[in-house]
């Protein structure tokens, strides 16, 4: 029986030898993610021990079994090489960390510049000057009126400051966003906000502020408000203009994707340069017939692509698509299939090597999860032959068309949408419907006639404003595309999810790319996987108590659905992190003025019913000392303790202690009170550089 069971693999195997190859990509960001997952350096150690010795065992040993030993050889090895690629470039990179919050005076040179009009903040990244105790690489965050003379500042610029520098912020509640481990590959030592009044102390020669800031501004001129901030974007990457709002009126309508310049903006560019490039040469006979004209638009495009990049920051997500972009255009010059799952897992190769810790992030995963979706949709014979163009009247096209948009959207929400839960907790359900119309709204008007607008004004040489038409054209597609966002968002139909464990991540993926990357029959074994993955999502288990890392801000579940938070003052990022991390999309309550629970200057006492039981949960508000007496009886009445303070040891719930010290140790909390569970923000065995930093004393 075992040898008949192999023998059909083997046939099934060499069925689908063409596809086999598609699988490398997976494998190596299956070693990424492991590194990323396991605390230790002894786990990651026995991983990649474990796939070397499983590699040896089957291509020096196990012979006879052929292409099946083959490709489990090759799998593991891939999965042993992407456990080293972000091990590898952590250690490489690393820098120093600052060890605690401090006030510091320093000089500093300027670095970077990234102008955030839309929160009225200058974000900086500076190098301190003569200061050993610091980091090398700084960023800090100076309000737009503190700015010395209103004169922007200026890469090259030195400062003379005050300000309070902090650590890089860990997750702040379980399965929250890590923003230390983001500045560690970054080479970011502290982050911090600026105190009034900065001198400069010397200003960079020249009196430009760059072409890409020269270019942002030119396109804020000619297109106001909103809609300017959204052409600023997609012609510079700089999204600092965009309100708050806007950007969560965006998220919630599932068009976020559009203000990362990415695929969509890239492949409308480098396609628009190919295309007029080719007809415009094609205009010659004596071209079209000596020139080999795909090459050299290719070329063309090729260059437009690499000056888009860099122009728009040259961002990950950017050099993402440019590179896939450029393969495409090689494909098109070598008279190759340009576009197909084998381009895609060239150039997902290319960037987990060169960007390991990318592959963890929303932004590869989704860019990646939805071109391999409509790629292994349209290599479906039925589907390729439902929605290939043919002889037929308009209208027909035209229906044709716009059911391949529906199927293609319908199909790229149902894979995204999994990944966009695990990492935003919700999603709008109306997505794809928005993305039908902003898309083709995007590349097909916004993009070429932007790109005209800029050249014909080039053509003016900013005497004659000639692309004033176009710039009308821009701000009306823009206003549509907003007015689009706003009314899906304002929509009721939003899924909210709670943190997602990340084994039914795992086999949500697992099942979903089984399903994409095989050919026969068997890719549907992936579905009941994807589905065992999914009811981890339906069944997730909704937080009673939310403690963040600090233990100063608390937010309580009531019976009737309510989250009810400590501190009512807390800011705009706390409180959304708190109702995205509950699944709540209400407005959030102030736990004082809720009626179970009893709040003085120090103290909030709350008792909660959960599944028939009552807990009583003790919350600290202020650092005042207490009467010993009192605090030692109140912890010993409640069920849940949470300060921000160090307690004494003679304070003891009758279950939980979360104070400075545990907090300190295990980081946030989310408490399930009807299962008793706990879930944290960090492992205390966990040894990844950003957590546990090399020593750096700090001043």
């Amino acid at each position: 029986m075992p040898g008949q069971m192999l023998a059909g693999v083997e046939r099934w195997l060499e069925v689908e030898r063409a596809q086999l190859p598609l699988w490398s990509p997976v494998a190596l960001g299956i070693g990424i993610f492991g590194w990323f997952a396991l605390p230790a350096r002894a786990d990651w150690m026995l991983f990649v021990c474990l796939c070397l010795a499983g590699a040896t065992l089957l291509l020096c040993f196990a012979q006879g079994i052929g292409r099946l030993a083959r490709t489990g050889g090759i799998g593991l090895l891939l999965m042993a090489a992407g456990c080293l690629l972000p091990w590898g470039k952590a250690v490489l990179i690393g820098g120093k960390v600052l060890a605690r919050p401090v006030m510091v005076r320093m000089d500093a040179a300027v670095t970077g510049v990234e102008v955030m009009s839309g929160r009225g903040t200058v974000r900086l990244l500076v190098r301190p000057i003569e200061r050993p105790d610091l980091p090398d690489k700084v960023r800090i965050n100076l309000a737009i009126a503190d700015l010395p003379g209103g004169q922007p500042m200026r890469v090259g610029d030195r400062l003379r400051l005050r300000v309070r520098l902090m650590p890089p912020a860990p997750p702040s509640l379980p399965g929250g966003y890590d923003y230390a481990r983001k500045a560690w590959f970054d080479g970011i030592g502290a982050t911090g906000r600026i105190f009034p009044p900065v001198l400069v102390t010397e200003r960079t020669s020249g009196t430009g502020t760059g072409f890409r800031t020269w270019l942002s501004d030119h396109v804020a001129a000619r297109v106001k408000g909103g809609p300017g901030a959204l052409a600023v974007t997609m012609a510079t990457g700089d999204r600092g203009r965009i309100s708050p709002q806007v950007e969560d009126e965006m998220r919630q309508s599932g068009l976020t994707h559009l203000l990362s310049i990415s695929g969509v903006h890239v492949t409308a560019l480098i396609g628009g340069v190919v295309f007029l490039i080719y007809r415009l040469l094609a205009l010659s006979t004596r071209l079209a017939l000596r020139w080999p004209l795909m090459l050299v638009s290719a070329a063309a495009g090729a260059g437009a692509g690499i000056g888009y990049t860099l122009l728009t920051g040259a961002e990950v997500p950017t050099i993402r698509s440019c590179v896939t972009a450029l393969l495409v255009m090689a494909g098109l010059a070598l008279g190759r299939e340009a576009i197909s799952l084998r381009l895609l897992a060239c150039g997902a190769l290319l960037v987990m090597v060169i960007w390991p810790e990318a592959v963890i992030g929303p932004s590869f995963q989704l860019s990646f999860a939805a071109v391999a979706t409509i790629l292994a949709l349209y290599e479906h014979p039925r589907v390729r032959a439902a929605f290939e163009a043919r002889d037929e009247p308009g209208w027909a096209r035209l229906l044709r068309f716009l059911g391949g948009v529906f199927a293609t959207g319908v199909a790229v929400e149902a894979v995204l949408m999994p990944i966009v839960l695990y990492h935003f907790h919700k999603t709008g359900l109306l997505g794809s419907l928005a993305n039908m119309v902003a898309i083709p709204l995007t590349e097909f008007v916004v993009m070429p006639a932007e790109a005209a607008a800029l050249a014909l004004d080039a053509a003016g040489m900013g005497v004659v404003e000639l692309g004033a038409p176009a710039w009308w054209v821009v701000e009306q597609a823009l206003g549509l595309l907003l007015a689009l966002a706003r009314g899906v968002a304002a929509q009721t139909a939003m899924a909210l999810t709670p943190a997602i464990s990340p084994w039914a991540f795992a086999f949500t993926l697992a099942g979903l790319f089984w399903m994409m990357l095989w050919r026969t029959g068997w890719r549907w074994a992936g579905l009941p996987v994807a589905l065992i993955g999914l009811t981890g999502y339906v069944f997730a288990p909704l937080p009673d108590v939310l403690v963040s890392s600090d233990g100063r801000h608390v937010a309580l579940r009531t019976q009737t659905g309510a989250l009810l938070l400590l501190r009512d003052r807390a800011g705009d990022y706390m409180r959304y992190q708190m109702a995205e991390h509950a699944a709540f999309g209400g407005e959030l309550g102030a736990l004082a003025d809720w009626p179970g629970a009893r709040c003085s200057d120090d103290f909030c006492m709350a008792d909660i019913v959960v599944a028939g039981r009552p807990h009583r949960i003790l919350m600290t508000r202020s650092r005042l000392s207490v009467p010993w007496a009192q605090l030692v009886r109140s912890c010993a009445a409640t069920d849940i303790i949470i300060a921000d303070r160090r307690l004494p040891d003679a304070c003891r719930s009758q279950w939980l202690k979360l104070d400075r010290r545990d907090l300190g140790r295990f980081g946030g909390a989310a408490i399930m009170l009807a299962s008793g569970t706990v879930r944290r923000s960090r492992n205390p065995r966990d040894e990844h550089p950003w957590v546990t930093p090399p020593p750096h004393r700090g001043p």
